[in-house]
């Protein structure tokens, strides 16, 4: 590994810009042995080592099959489509290669000509998009929807042209010629290298935690990039959910299958209409405002008990014609089995008794969901851990709290795994500045805000815009937004104002706008270069403390002795703190400063922890360092 990631190797000779990194050989190593040994490996690899060719290498040279998950579709993208293709080339190893993503990632050319006579979708621009996906869909050979560049990823249409479960479940051999979905899992199965994001991944393992068959092929390794996001991925697919979506398209199928199939029984068209009414009404008796929160604060309510029982009721009600109705056709029987997982989902929700799950639920405007989750994903992905019988490469720029991987291990039920742990190769002494403002209230205090403003207002000047504003909240966002677009001389980007993507492309392409943004832009957010000069974080991101799931886990870990700040709130925070500081420093000739506001790093005894797991930045309190570390173009003394 050292020699093909090294001066004189493959890469050196024939990948441009490639620069020798001995962090990343060190990285690639441990990999090779985890691999060739059959172990399990956590590494963490600081910014800029290279972590997805250190994974690749040894990944395409080992002789096995490899799965391979990444956070996000767009990084699969990026690794199946550009990294993947220079690490072949360069080896001179070809093996079968695959990109696999979910359902919904694909389209559906029965639900496009279904889609075509939906009146819904007649109105002018959404019928432009229709036409577009259609005639896209004649041509593609994937039916990946990331093809379409045209029709945004917000756009409605989507909706109804995409494969989905329910819909797709029950294809005919025929139909199975041309679905896109089969498709790729047939060239998933055929493939060496099968590339997937955490989605697809935790559905499958759910799948085969439950036992009820696969997705995704065996394999030798799994190597799992971005594993700092897998324990709340987990989470979703260990758990259940019910949304009114689902319970409206449940009845509306219901009644489109009455038409076409059942007419002469009426029980299915008027029992479908029944459940749209329950839905509403049972929205309706949890209150006007949106909200997420525990289902024991509203529970003992006459309102919500009383609507929730005739939801009930009225999904057994609908199930007794689909159940009698499901042999004349295999919509009426998608139906039959929908509405029976909804009574099961229902039943799991209603009893309180099971405390390994965690029930809450969620209102939107006009909607709502009812979802159980799990306390922790510890057993059943240990479960599958045991089970699944391969490698495993855990891999992140944000695994480790203060120089320890445990928070993460006790997450996942890791045990007996290796460790490395490799610094990023650029230099932050000189590079980067860390300023902690003197004089901060604590954020719980009046002009708390106000004060991160004065402070960022000094910063962006002096960084002549070219800087990142993340918050840890959309109120604070918002307070901020609107002052700054009425003082600031420089262009102000909000997030919200246009898709996240197309946001950055205009912040970099500007060369001196201020971003404000939240949770979505403390990571997966690469700028290089001079565009982005200075990142200013307003507080330290602990968790909301009243959100449901997080409640629920404090008073699990309280009650079995367990200190839950120490050991679960800083830890999250901790890593949450180091994906927001990696958005400053993403290339070895970057310069900036890092901005955080937030007093507690100085006065309270865990801002320790926070500081010694950031990169070593020289730490500044006065704000004419900043000053001069820009005008100087070197640290500031």
């Amino acid at each position: 590994m050292a020699f093909v990631l090294g001066d004189h190797g493959p890469f050196a000779d024939s990948k441009p810009g490639f620069r020798a990194r001995t962090e990343q050989q060190q990285l690639a190593t441990a990999i090779d042995t985890c691999i060739a040994e059959s172990n399990i490996l956590i590494g963490e690899a600081g910014t800029g080592v290279g972590k997805t060719f250190a994974y690749l290498v040894p990944a395409l040279t080992c002789g096995k099959r490899v799965i391979i998950s990444t956070g996000t579709r767009h990084l699969q993208d990026q690794l199946f489509h550009t990294d993947l293709p220079v690490v072949r080339r360069t080896l001179g190893r070809h093996p079968r290669v695959a990109l696999l993503k979910g359902r919904a990632n694909y389209v559906c050319k029965r639900r496009v000509e279904r889609a075509m006579r939906n009146p819904a979708l007649r109105e002018p621009a959404l019928s432009a998009q229709l036409a577009q996906i259609r005639n896209w869909s004649d041509q593609t050979s994937t039916g990946d929807i990331s093809e379409v560049l045209d029709v945004p990823e917000s756009s409605p249409v989507w909706g109804h042209v995409t494969s989905n479960d329910d819909f797709c479940s029950d294809h005919s051999p025929e139909d199975l010629g041309g679905c896109f979905v089969n498709k790729a899992r047939k060239r998933a199965m055929d493939a060496t290298i099968v590339v997937v994001n955490h989605h697809l991944f935790c559905a499958d393992l759910a799948l085969k935690e439950g036992s009820f068959g696969e997705i995704l092929p065996d394999a030798d390794v799994v190597v799992i990039d971005e594993a700092h996001q897998l324990p709340d991925t987990a989470a979703v697919f260990f758990g259940r959910r019910l949304s009114s979506r689902q319970l409206f398209d449940l009845a509306r199928d219901s009644q489109a299958e009455f038409l076409t199939e059942a007419p002469d029984v009426t029980e299915i068209r008027d029992r479908s209409a029944a459940l749209e009414k329950a839905t509403r009404d049972f929205r309706l008796s949890l209150g006007i405002d949106q909200r997420r929160d525990a289902w024991a604060v509203v529970e003992s309510k006459s309102a919500v008990s009383s609507a929730l029982t005739h939801l009930q009721e009225t999904l057994e009600l609908l199930f007794e014609p689909l159940d009698i109705a499901s042999v004349r056709g295999k919509g009426l029987e998608s139906c039959r089995r929908r509405c029976l997982a909804h009574m099961e989902v229902l039943e799991s929700y209603t009893d309180q008794r099971d405390e390994d799950y965690i029930h809450w639920f969620e209102t939107y405007r006009t909607g709502f969901s009812l979802n159980l989750t799990p306390q922790n994903v510890a057993k059943p992905f240990s479960n599958a851990l045991s089970q699944l019988k391969c490698s495993w490469v855990f891999t992140s720029a944000t695994l480790a709290v203060n120089g320890s991987f445990e928070h993460f291990q006790n997450q996942l039920g890791i045990e007996d795994a290796s460790e490395i742990q490799v610094d990023s190769p650029f230099d932050y002494k000189k590079n980067a500045l860390l300023y902690l403002p003197a004089n901060m209230p604590q954020p719980q205090q009046p002009g708390y805000d106000a004060a991160v403003l004065r402070v960022a207002a000094e910063v962006v000047d002096a960084s002549e815009g070219r800087c990142f504003i993340l918050f840890t909240s959309h109120r604070a966002l918002e307070l901020a937004a609107a002052e700054m677009r009425r003082s600031c001389r420089f262009p102000v980007l909000v997030q919200g104002q246009m898709p996240k993507r197309e946001l950055v492309d205009a912040f970099q392409s500007m060369g001196n706008a201020v971003l404000l943004g939240t949770s979505s832009f403390w990571e997966g957010v690469d700028v290089r270069g001079s565009a982005l000069s200075s990142v200013i974080i307003d507080k330290l991101p602990f968790a909301s403390p009243g959100d449901p799931v997080l409640q629920a886990r404090i008073n699990g870990l309280k009650k079995n002795g367990i200190n839950a700040f120490a050991e679960y709130q800083l830890p999250k925070a901790v890593l949450t703190l180091k994906q927001g500081v990696g958005r400053l420093i993403r290339d070895v000739n970057d310069r900036g400063v890092m901005v955080i506001c937030d007093p507690r790093l100085q006065t309270k005894d865990y801002g320790s922890t926070f500081l010694n797991s950031l990169p070593g930045m020289r730490a500044v309190q006065k704000p004419h360092s900043v000053v001069q570390f820009f005008r100087q173009g070197d640290t500031a003394s």
